[in-house]
């Protein structure tokens, strides 16, 4: 279907695909290559074409495709499908319960409803430094799910993004789900996150999961927002806290290295040395949170 939109926003034609498979949908992708897009909730594409940063000479659309949109309990972990809905994310009983720190993170994206149509899939393919759901997950550390022509991949999410707007997804492979896995139900969450206003995007966030026992740091994972060119997490902390009590001076310790090992820009919105005050006092809080309330 060819559609041609004329208006003061979009001015260029482009061809239009609703494929109703996975893969009728990659091998599109596989054809049009860098001249298609790929719709799941809009709220990034639209906007993008709008003020003419993307002009994609055919448009794919997703919802049409069973199986893409699913927020399940799986005896490996919690699947979360890449059409699922932020706003779902944000009511879901089950992510409440188990993964507080993915609830915080979908709570903080945009407005009622911009979360009522963006999608998981979207905010973690954008990859965006600054994608709150990216930077919970990978707290999480949740695998991706995808499929190409070539056959499906499971790709942990810490090693999906490529850079600023790039992941390492192929010309014809397409997010199908992501899975928390179930060890992660054991740890405890923190979510962090300041922007110049309410529903602006993140100056800077760090979503942090971890266990500790009788005060001593069994397991740790720190990912933060909009300090690299991707979600980032810092593991050479991660590594120095495991096995440590988490007395004043680990604390401190671990929030000056967290401070260094950050890669923020310094210039733009906000310069590096904020961000690094930022983060040592992010982690300090997060630490001396975890210090007061043990996992049982």
């Amino acid at each position: 279907m060819n559609i041609n939109i004329h208006n003061t926003h979009i001015l260029h034609k482009f061809q239009y695909y609703a494929p109703v498979t996975v893969a009728e949908a990659t091998k599109l992708l596989a054809k049009h290559g860098d001249n298609a897009a790929v719709l799941a909730g809009g709220t990034d594409l639209i906007v993008r074409m709008k003020d003419g940063a993307l002009r994609p000479k055919h448009i794919i659309n997703l919802k049409k495709i069973d199986g893409l949109k699913c927020l399940e309990e799986k005896p490996e972990g919690i699947q979360i499908g890449a059409l699922t809905k932020i706003r779902d994310i944000e009511r879901s009983l089950l992510i409440q319960k188990k993964f507080s720190v993915l609830h915080e993170a979908a709570k903080a994206i945009g407005s009622v409803q911009i979360r009522n149509l963006a999608t998981v899939g979207g905010n973690i393919c954008r990859a965006s430094p600054c994608s709150d759901c990216s930077v919970a997950l990978l707290a999480l550390d949740a695998v991706a799910h995808t499929m190409s022509s070539s056959g499906e991949r499971k790709i942990p999410l810490e090693s999906f993004f490529a850079g600023p707007g790039k992941t390492v997804l192929e010309k014809d492979e397409i997010l199908l789900d992501v899975l928390i896995p179930k060890k992660a139900e054991n740890l405890k969450g923190y979510w962090f996150r300041v922007a110049r206003a309410s529903m602006d995007i993140a100056t800077i966030s760090l979503a942090v999961s971890a266990k500790v026992k009788d005060g001593v740091v069994e397991d740790c994972r720190l990912a933060w927002g909009t300090c690299g060119p991707t979600p980032m997490r810092t593991k050479d902390v991660e590594a120095f806290l495991k096995g440590k009590k988490l007395n004043e001076r680990v604390i401190e310790d671990a929030a000056k290295l967290a401070s260094k090992s950050i890669k923020p820009r310094e210039v733009g919105r906000s310069r590096g040395p904020y961000k690094r005050k930022v983060a040592y006092n992010y982690l300090v809080e997060a630490l001396t949170k975890l210090s007061k309330s043990e996992d049982d």
